[in-house]
């Protein structure tokens, strides 16, 4: 036989061999991608009960589509469950009742930054030597669920590869109290204000946070980012600081940030996204409008923030919190909530040895005489926008509402 024939032979066999190697792998890949999507498109579909004591007897609407349901299926509410019922609800699959959505695919790239981290073999625990009351026994208990349903979350969706995201971009949100050995994730709309004062008088800047005004609090200068440290810096903080984050119900963010930043006279919001919302969604929006970028309706809001071709970009205040404080890579020590910030707030500070006199302030700094955005004030603006765009909201924030245990609201 020719020699030349036979190397051709094999040299073909070798192509079509490799050929059938790739396609395996895609098919494999596929197929893998495949039931995770069904896992996520079916937890995005399921009804999350709002947990709440009225009206219990009335048959409550989903606040997506505007259906009565006869058989709501809960939340994982904080109270009572144990950490098998957080196993159940992330590992869900079962049939899917809508196809896959733009909104579905941002999801399942979302999940997948998750692999690209490195969580510790076990949840470390918090340091409650400083504790010696049971004063804090009930705000102690769902602290630990909280801490245990977000590593569970994350030791599901994570690998051993080191993260893609560089490491300065991660910690670019925390913040760093060097007396009391704290790192805190500013999350915009959720109490920060408050906590920034709070960081100030731990550190010594101020004896008291009633004196410290709303623009010296963000804008003096008086609190020290942890990116602003060299490596083996950040590094130790990491590892050896109390790390801790509080967040909020995404739609009230949402919503807090909206009424904060455009129904109220704003010198940067209104000229920089107010003039490109106007102008792409407000059809034969007026000369004044156009120039100042005041009066943005909430449903023009809405669009910008869904619109993947947006006219200008995102901004802190209704980014998503896994995208600003990686909740799966920094592994929080303490997670609070702003449903219940002073009791999560103060407990914390006695945890980390704050001075007896400390408390978490209460006060609102701004716009102090207008009612806070709760769960009506929701409502109210969740009636301006169609039940589509409602959806794409919950898609857009999937994240936020599944790592912190968040309830889809019920109108």
């Amino acid at each position: 036989m020719n020699l030349k024939l036979v190397y051709v032979s094999v040299l073909m066999f070798g192509i079509m061999g490799l050929f059938l190697f790739m396609y395996l792998q895609d098919w494999i890949e596929e197929q893998h991608t495949v039931s995770e999507e069904k896992i996520q498109q079916h937890a995005i579909n399921q009804n999350f009960r709002f947990y709440s004591s009225e009206e219990p007897e009335r048959k409550p609407k989903n606040w997506v589509t505007g259906e009565k349901l006869d058989k709501p299926s809960k939340a994982l509410i904080e109270i009572g469950h144990s950490q098998g019922d957080a196993d159940a609800i992330l590992g869900m699959a079962g049939s899917l009742t809508t196809g896959l959505s733009e909104e579905s695919q941002k999801i399942k790239s979302l999940l997948k930054q998750f692999r690209q981290v490195n969580l510790p073999p076990v949840l470390r625990p918090l340091n409650k030597t400083l504790i010696r009351s049971n004063h804090w026994k009930t705000t102690d208990e769902m602290q630990e669920k909280r801490r245990s349903f977000l590593y569970d979350f994350c030791k599901r969706y994570t690998g051993k590869s080191r993260p893609r995201t560089h490491l300065t971009r991660m910690v670019s949100r925390l913040y760093v109290e060097d007396k009391h050995k704290v790192l805190y994730c500013e999350v915009p709309k959720a109490g920060c204000s408050n906590w920034k004062r709070v960081l100030m008088v731990l550190s010594g800047v101020a004896d008291s946070a009633a004196n410290i005004t709303h623009d010296a609090a963000h804008y003096g200068k008086h609190l020290r980012k942890l990116d602003s440290y060299n490596l083996k810096g950040i590094h130790k903080r990491l590892k050896t600081y109390t790390k801790v984050i509080f967040v909020r119900d995404p739609m009230e963010r949402l919503v807090s940030a909206f009424r904060d930043k455009f129904e109220h006279p704003n010198s940067y919001y209104h000229p920089v996204f107010g003039k490109a919302i106007i102008k792409k969604y407000r059809l034969n929006a007026d000369r004044v409008a156009l120039a100042t970028g005041s009066g943005v309706k909430f449903k023009e809001f809405i669009q910008y923030l869904l619109d993947s071709h947006r006219p200008v970009g995102m901004d802190t205040h209704w980014e998503q919190i896994s995208q600003l404080c990686y909740p799966c890579a920094i592994n929080y020590d303490y997670i609070g909530k702003f449903e219940t910030l002073g009791d999560d707030a103060n407990y914390f500070l006695r945890l980390i040895g704050a001075p007896e006199g400390l408390t978490f302030p209460n006060f609102k700094d701004r716009h102090s005489s207008e009612k806070r955005t709760n769960l009506e004030v929701v409502r109210q603006y969740l009636a301006e926008i169609s039940n589509t765009e409602r959806q794409q909201i919950y898609n857009f924030y999937y994240l936020d509402y599944l790592m912190f245990n968040y309830s889809v609201p019920y109108v």
